[in-house]
């Protein structure tokens, strides 16, 4: 059995959730770093059974064995009553702390989860990222079946992805009830990862899939519930120029991008490896700026005019415009981008990140390669050093 391998995740003081989605470690990560618990896993048949009928129960539970200072209970979305216990006990046990994981919140959001938002921080665990594997971090590997950790440590990767889809049809969408139609949802899958790194428009996907726009809206929706997803907004501060209003749309991991894109002949390779590429990125950013504490706010920036920067990083101290290339080679409309928008912001940082194995200077843009930033990218320390 391959050693676990050490998160850049850090426990919080205080009670909190653990959200992110299935296989990437979070009941892994909790049994090597809470010790001296109540457990309470909710996969488990006759566990679940028992909460599901009689919520109190927490209650009891740890009144019984109020010597132990954490509870730790796995997968909550199972039964969301129990966020009233939790409440409740918090409120009055103020020593005891919780540490709950899920992953997914829709039926979480239905029984009132930010009644807890004040007493429960909320916390994302993600797929590994480079720093996390260390020197056995295969950058072509990472691009070809991603970093989900459940993937990453399998012996037959591939097999294990597309289980991996199929656990979420079965078990998170179908078997609980979320769309009416499984076989429309899987054609609905299929078609947003053509959305991947881009603009996300709605009504292509619908016309594609041949269900309403109301419809896969819903869909969109499942698959942020259940992390699957996620979407950076257009920077507009300070705008000179006419912006793009719609977000921009990736699911959460490289790999699970590669196993639901469909090819073809007429399909690019370049263009797939391209997207990929981004989504690595995509997915290395957002994981690092959590465990950083969250410090940043992430975006793209795109005008209608079609100029275009893949990232910006905004926060108060850093402000840094990143453009992503799938070459070995930097031409000179592969920074048009970046020129654009610093002209309309001067004081913000320019890199952009190439396949290259050079770190360059180009017209004052810093150029590095994609693999040495994603290795770099250590929680808490700064983006360019």
């Amino acid at each position: 059995m391959e050693k676990i391998l050490p998160r850049c995740f850090v426990m919080p003081k205080s009670s909190f959730f653990l959200f992110g989605p299935r296989g990437t470690g979070k009941s892994t990560w909790a049994c090597y770093n809470i010790s001296d618990s109540i457990n309470i896993n909710l996969l488990e048949p006759a566990v679940y059974r028992s909460y599901l009928a009689h919520p109190e129960r927490l209650r009891d539970v740890v009144m019984a064995k109020r010597k132990k200072k954490i509870v730790f209970i796995d997968e909550i979305q199972k039964v969301p009553d129990l966020l009233d216990q939790i409440h409740s006990i918090i409120e009055e046990q103020k020593r005891i702390k919780f540490v709950v994981t899920g992953s997914n919140t829709r039926k979480l959001k239905k029984v009132g989860i930010n009644l807890l938002a004040g007493r429960l921080r909320l916390k994302s665990l993600h797929p590994f990222i480079a720093c996390e594997i260390g020197e056995k971090f295969d950058f072509q590997r990472a691009l070809r079946i991603g970093l989900i950790p459940l993937i990453w440590q399998s012996n037959d990767p591939e097999a294990t992805l597309n289980s991996y889809i199929t656990l979420y049809l079965e078990e998170e969408v179908e078997s609980e009830g979320f769309v009416r139609n499984i076989a429309n949802f899987a054609r609905f899958l299929e078609a947003v990862s053509f959305s991947h790194a881009s603009i996300l428009n709605v009504t292509n996907i619908a016309r594609e899939c041949e269900v309403e726009r109301k419809t896969v809206e819903g869909y969109l929706s499942i698959l942020d519930n259940l992390f699957f997803s996620f979407n950076l907004p257009c920077f507009i501060r300070r705008a000179k120029r006419k912006t793009i209003k719609r977000p921009k749309f990736y699911l959460f991991d490289t790999g699970v991008f590669r196993a639901l894109r469909p090819t073809g002949l007429l399909d690019q390779p370049t263009e797939i490896e391209g997207c990929a590429l981004e989504g690595l990125v995509a997915q290395h950013l957002r994981a690092w700026n959590d465990y950083s504490g969250s410090k940043h706010k992430i975006y793209y920036w795109r005008t209608r005019s079609g100029l275009e920067v893949d990232f910006i990083i905004y926060s108060a101290n850093n402000f840094i415009a990143i453009e992503v290339k799938n070459s070995s080679k930097i031409r000179p409309r592969d920074l048009q981008g970046l020129k654009a928008f610093k002209d309309d912001y001067p004081e913000c940082q320019q890199l952009l990140l190439y396949r290259g194995k050079e770190r360059i200077m180009r017209n004052g843009i810093l150029c590095m390669p994609c693999i040495e930033f994603i290795k770099s990218l250590v929680p808490g320390k700064k983006i360019i050093n």
